[in-house]
């Protein structure tokens, strides 16, 4: 049981509601915004929806399945069936007020048969009603989100309102999309227009124009590839390069190649123009070779990092951190401390020398080349090449060999 049906249970159990009291209070509406997927999870997210559906409605002389109303000559059809969702709520909770303003926010509904790069009439923006509450109520929004668009500069509102006619369930695996795919992106088509909040100031991104900056692209609503980005990866990013997450509507005065819908979106900005991006969901190893790539161009370190590269003996780097203060020895792409100055010892090898790692930060892996048997050691949140390391350090103990030009130093704060 989710946690939408088990409060609205308890609310029936303490409020002593009669199963004919509870069916009273559940309602149907039919709700179509473009494509179906993100639209479904977005209803589902929300407090009081019991059930979001995905399906085909208001479709005559088409077959209500994908393969039909994709094809060429339904795709303009005006009788083609639309993309909706089937919103199950109680009214107990939310009411079609807040369902319909969700509806308007999280779509640009003065866009005609398309959202986005998704166009036909089965992407038409539309409201089904059940009864003529639902028609009054959804009238009357659409009425006050025109005079919210006006005032922004947008167009005619086309969304269409007329009464559900017919509904089918669209195939299994159009349902809970999202949830059975869990890498890709959602796309936010939403004006970033919303009603009854103050207005907003526009963010300041007068920092994004200088320097390098990881810009991560967020939806406004809920959507499971950006929140499956944070918790994979960019959560735990601690790097040098600042990381700013940003909506699409708040990108003003950034010079942008990639299309700003798609989101999660990761954009690496220099001087607030992008040099490249990547759409939708990424995984930590992927990610941080693009940020290699952006932050280390074709260097050393990169070579070292993602070629199983070696350093110089005597670098400039190690001839840096050799006799550095005390401090910790961080991962250069990821942030995450690696090798304590505690633990740093010289071994004349002409590299840095450790006898242990912090606790959780490398893993090793057996390296047979070149004709020698040795051991690799890889950083644990970036999975870049760090060195090796043998039996041969001070007082039986192992010896970490690192490479300088992966590693960053932060000097220890004094208490």
């Amino acid at each position: 049981m989710n946690k939408h049906k088990y409060f609205i249970a308890l609310f029936f159990f303490f409020t002593g509601f009669t199963l004919s009291n509870q069916t009273n209070h559940i309602q149907t509406i039919y709700l179509g915004s473009g494509c179906f997927w993100g639209a479904e999870k977005g209803y589902e997210a929300l407090d009081g929806v019991i059930n979001a559906k995905s399906g085909y409605a208001n479709g005559y002389g088409v077959s209500p399945n994908y393969r039909s109303i994709i094809q060429l000559k339904n795709k303009f059809n005006k009788n083609n069936f639309a993309e909706v969702v089937e919103v199950t709520f109680n009214n107990n909770f939310i009411t079609v007020e807040e369902i319909l303003m969700h509806f308007f926010e999280s779509h640009d509904p003065t866009q005609y048969n398309r959202q986005g790069n998704d166009i036909g009439t089965q992407y038409r923006s539309t409201i089904l009603y059940s009864d003529d509450d639902q028609k009054e109520i959804a009238e009357m929004l659409k009425k006050k989100y025109q005079n919210l668009l006006s005032d922004y500069g947008y167009g005619s509102i086309k969304t269409i309102i007329e009464p559900l006619d017919n509904f089918y369930l669209a195939e299994e695996y159009h349902q809970d999309y999202l949830k059975k795919n869990p890498n890709g992106y959602c796309p936010d088509l939403s004006t970033g227009i919303v009603f009854n909040k103050e207005e907003i100031k526009p963010l300041d991104n007068t920092e994004l124009t200088k320097g390098k900056h990881i810009l991560v692209i967020d939806s406004r609503n809920y959507c499971p590839y950006c929140e499956k980005l944070k918790s994979d990866v960019t959560n735990d990013y601690k790097g040098s390069i600042p990381m700013t997450y940003r909506t699409s509507d708040q990108l003003h005065g950034l010079r942008l190649e990639s299309p700003s819908w798609a989101t999660p979106s990761i954009l690496f900005l220099e001087d607030g123009k992008e040099v490249f991006g990547y759409q939708g969901y990424i995984e930590p190893k992927d990610f941080y070779k693009l940020l290699g790539k952006f932050k280390l161009g074709n260097t050393e370190a990169y070579d070292v990092a993602f070629n199983d590269g070696t350093d110089a003996r005597f670098c400039k780097e190690y001839q840096i951190f050799k006799n550095t203060p005390e401090g910790v020895f961080v991962d250069k792409l990821s942030g995450a401390p690696l090798f304590d100055t505690k633990d740093r010892f010289v071994s004349r090898s002409g590299w840095l020398s450790f006898t242990r790692p912090v606790e959780g930060s490398v893993y090793e892996l057996p390296d047979n080349s070149y004709g020698m048997r040795r051991t690799e050691i890889r950083s644990v949140s970036s999975d870049i090449h760090l060195g090796h390391v043998f039996d041969d350090g001070p007082n039986g103990m192992p010896r970490y060999c690192i490479n300088a030009t992966v590693l960053e130093f932060q000097p220890r704060e004094r208490s």
